[in-house]
């Protein structure tokens, strides 16, 4: 399979069930913030995490990318032969208890911080903004079922709670806005 196919040149996708669209129209926005997010997270496990960090960030990188695809697939034609992008309210549950797990390391937050500190915890927080506007390109989409919305929410947090992580095991204290 050859990377080119040159049916886009002219501005134009094609979506899994085979519909053409403007690569303007916001399901591809919607998949593409999806794509950048996980690059983002792509790129903060290349600046070196605890080993913890990273092999969770490796799992939701699987679920970004089967987010990416059933966001790509609106007839939903792929779901029942291509199991490995169910993604289901379990996968938000997980999330939160990643989220409570990784909040016991940590102090009570009072005030706004101000994201920064160690090099992988800045881009945890880079991952975290394109997270959310992932979130809300997929919410101007409509179309979209709840518990993708309820992913990337939680995910956003999760990303915000392990910058924290990051830089308390690392020793950087935050800066409080």
């Amino acid at each position: 399979m050859k990377i080119y196919t040159r049916t886009g040149d002219g501005g134009a996708t094609t979506l899994f069930d085979g519909t053409r669209i403007a690569k303007s129209d916001l399901r591809v926005e919607a998949y593409g913030e999806v794509d950048e997010a996980n690059a983002t997270i792509g790129a903060a496990r290349a600046e070196g995490l605890p080993p913890d960090i990273d092999e969770l960030l490796d799992h939701v990188q699987r679920e970004l990318f089967a987010l990416g695809s059933r966001l790509a697939d609106p007839a939903a034609r792929i779901a029942d032969r291509v199991t490995k992008i169910a993604l289901g309210p379990e996968d938000v549950t997980r999330l939160e208890t990643w989220i409570d797990k990784y909040e016991q390391e940590l102090p009570l937050l009072r005030r706004f911080i101000l994201p920064g500190g160690t090099r992988a915890a800045a881009a945890l927080h880079l991952a975290r903004t394109v997270c959310r506007r992932a979130e809300r390109r997929m919410v101007a989409l409509v179309a979209v079922e709840v518990e993708y919305l309820a992913y990337m929410n939680r995910l956003s947090d999760l990303l915000f709670v392990l910058t924290r992580v990051v830089n308390r095991r690392a020793g950087v204290a935050e800066v409080e806005w």
